[in-house]
């Protein structure tokens, strides 16, 4: 595939990337403000957390696996990584729209450390959107120099945002 084609591909994702990379947080914030009255027959905060942590184990399998010119495996990862974020977001709404926010409960280093991470954990998962969908669409249209490139990026970003979701359910489990 010619740079040129390659290069049309890409732009033809860039006006879907930016419009997703602007709503899916706006929708978050917005759905945090709507409650419904509804009990969730399980408590989803140690199962979304669980996500966070076999998302966690997938982005590390899919790197190897990339590593060891396995593509196939490495795409195949990448989609389950995919799917199981998207399984997340919606595991996390469904929890803020029908329970209440649990406040830390922890005091001193505890209490800024843990704040340091939530706060890092939300700004990087608002911030890897954009990143991932760049990466993936680069793998998809088979710009696989600029996908490698942007995967430099994307790979810690998103494996760091995977890591402190299971911290953040960690610390603030005792507060439930």
């Amino acid at each position: 595939m010619s740079n040129q084609k390659k290069i049309l591909d890409d732009k033809k994702y860039n006006k879907l990337i930016v419009i997703l990379s602007i709503v899916i947080p706006l929708a978050v914030a917005a759905l945090f403000g709507i409650r419904i009255d509804y009990e969730l027959p399980v408590f989803l905060p140690p199962i979304y957390a669980c996500i966070n942590a076999a998302t966690a184990l997938v982005l590390v399998l899919a790197f190897i696996a990339i590593q060891n010119k396995k593509i196939k495996l490495h795409e195949r990862l990448m989609k389950f990584a995919i799917m199981l974020s998207v399984l997340f977001l919606l595991m996390y709404i469904a929890y803020h729209m029908t329970s209440d926010s649990t406040k830390f409960g922890g005091d001193g280093t505890t209490k800024y450390f843990y704040y340091f991470i939530l706060i890092t954990h939300i700004v990087m998962s608002i911030a890897v959107i954009p990143f991932v969908l760049i990466t993936y669409v680069r793998a998809i249209t088979n710009n696989i120099e600029k996908h490698k490139k942007i995967a430099k990026i994307t790979f810690p970003l998103w494996l760091y945002v995977a890591v402190t979701g299971v911290v953040v359910y960690l610390m603030i489990s005792p507060y439930y």
